[in-house]
């Protein structure tokens, strides 16, 4: 077992603060994420919280200000269950580190996502409790863990606007399949916004404040925004370059691993796609000969929006090395870009272009 009762194979980026993806393999065809193989995220170290005393503050531009414990957010509210697919903004940043360095940000393979059953409160239930005021547009979540990424450091915040905050899908969850959170995924109270990129899944929550503009913290004022190519991210002004909020449309392939040796023949590729806030992937295509023919995989139907959607396929693999590629498609008709050299940025976001490995077949 290794570090936060994970797999003792996780890809440990970070030790402290502790950030790690699991093997392709762990993924592979489970459409929810064993939580020892979820991955973690984070900015500072892992905070610790006496539950008992904990409380959750709701303010700002409310009627109704509240402080809640545990047991009375419970109590008070709708008890919900969800699927949800979380995803790092960083997710398959090895991919465009290979077209041009990213200095300073974690090399994150195609496995910084997972899906979990979260059990909480509809935000939007103690929002309502609370009574929005007018001029209330964005909603902020507030955190304890100090990250000495911004200067100075400070705790770890976040927002979204208020239409997204409403929605019956984004959740303030004390549960994780079934089991009260554990420490490193935010207990005791941590947000779920679905569909949205992970660091607007605010851990470890202290407060939800309504605000007329987006939260000034660091992590939504000047982190997490996709800057263009020539930018310097250390001296980029706050608000420079475009926010990130819903998450774009992408897949990889699970099995099997990059680099593998297998035997000529039939071969069964699977994978994961994802397309993001509330859309759904309506086909995937996978090709040995780098494009230039596609075989359509099968695909699962979508449990509902917010979740993955896992494929597979079955196709004869030659001797010698080949690239495997695949490629996913929304119902909306976008595809996934061709290359990461068209989408490659200072910090390493957003990659989502066609996912390849490298097998050698005997």
């Amino acid at each position: 077992m290794g570090p936060w009762g994970k797999r003792s194979d996780m890809v440990v980026h970070e030790r402290e603060p502790f950030n790690a993806e699991p093997p392709r393999a762990a993924l592979a065809e489970q459409r929810i994420t064993p939580v020892d193989a979820f991955y973690s995220r984070n900015h500072g170290p892992v905070p610790r919280i006496d539950p008992a005393r904990w409380r959750l503050r709701v303010d700002g531009l409310v009627e109704h200000p509240l402080e809640l414990g545990l047991g009375e957010l419970r109590d008070r509210f709708e008890e919900v269950e969800a699927a949800a697919t979380l995803q790092c903004a960083g997710n398959r940043r090895a991919g465009l580190a290979a077209v041009r360095a990213i200095p300073g940000e974690d090399p994150w393979g195609p496995c910084a996502t997972g899906t979990a059953r979260w059990t909480g409160a509809r935000l939007r239930d103690v929002l309502a409790a609370a009574g929005l005021r007018p001029g209330a547009a964005h909603i902020a979540f507030s955190a304890p863990d100090v990250s000495a990424l911004a200067e100075p450091p400070q705790p770890y915040g976040g927002s979204v606007p208020v239409g997204k905050a409403l929605g019956a899908e984004v959740l303030l969850a004390w549960a994780m399949d079934g089991q009260p959170l554990p420490r490193a995924h935010g207990a005791p109270l941590r947000a779920v916004v679905p569909g949205w990129i992970g660091a607007r899944s605010v851990k470890w929550l202290t407060a939800v404040t309504a605000l007329s503009e987006p939260s000034d913290n660091y992590f939504q004022a000047t982190s997490y925004h996709l800057l263009p190519a020539g930018t310097d991210p250390g001296r980029a002004a706050p608000g420079s370059g475009i926010p990130l909020g819903p998450i774009a449309l992408n897949c990889d392939i699970l099995r099997p691993d990059d680099g593998a040796r297998l035997p000529a023949g039939p071969v069964r590729i699977t994978g994961y796609a994802f397309a993001g806030e509330d859309r759904t992937v309506a086909r995937v295509d996978v090709s040995l000969d780098r494009g230039r023919s596609w075989c359509q995989a099968a695909l699962d139907e979508a449990e509902n929006p917010w979740v993955w959607q896992h494929w597979r396929t079955t196709l004869e693999l030659p001797p010698g090395e080949t690239e495997i590629t695949a490629r996913a498609w929304d119902s909306t008709g976008a595809l996934m870009p061709e290359s990461p050299a068209q989408l490659w940025n200072p910090k390493g976001y957003a990659n989502n272009a066609w996912a390849r490995i490298r097998v050698t077949a005997r």
